[in-house]
């Protein structure tokens, strides 16, 4: 992010397109996030963005740190995979993909619901109702 900007200065807007880096990212100059789990956790999501943005550190960091190991599944070769078993996993979508995707199976299954059984045990009351999703 920082390399970017020293080349091109203000001349374009820089996104965020990794998920676990969007606190870093926004604090280097980022104005937006192309989000992956956004789509299993609109709220946390949102309101991560939201702290980041308004500078609210404390906050953000408190949320990032529960939201962390979930960020991490968008940066893996199955995160299709790893994105849609999260929205089924909280009620807002099928873990189902089509082909050329195979669904995910054995030890990759269990892990990836031990990260999203854990985090939906311990997801954070804190989260604004108020964050626009």
């Amino acid at each position: 992010m920082t390399a970017i900007r020293a080349l091109i200065g203000e001349r374009l807007e820089i996104l965020v397109g990794v998920d676990d880096a969007i606190v870093e990212g926004i604090a280097a100059g980022a104005v937006g996030w192309i989000a992956g789990l956004v789509s299993a956790f609109p709220a946390e999501s949102v309101a991560l963005f939201q702290d980041a943005m308004e500078g609210r550190e404390r906050e953000a960091f408190e949320l990032y740190r529960w939201f962390l190991p979930l960020l991490r599944l968008d940066t893996v070769p199955k995160f299709v995979q790893l994105i849609k078993l999260a929205q089924e996993a909280a009620g807002i979508g099928s873990a189902r993909v089509r082909p050329p995707r195979f669904e995910l199976v054995g030890t990759e299954l269990a892990a990836a619901r031990v990260v999203i059984d854990t985090a939906l045990r311990s997801r954070p009351p804190q989260v604004r109702r108020s964050a626009r999703v």
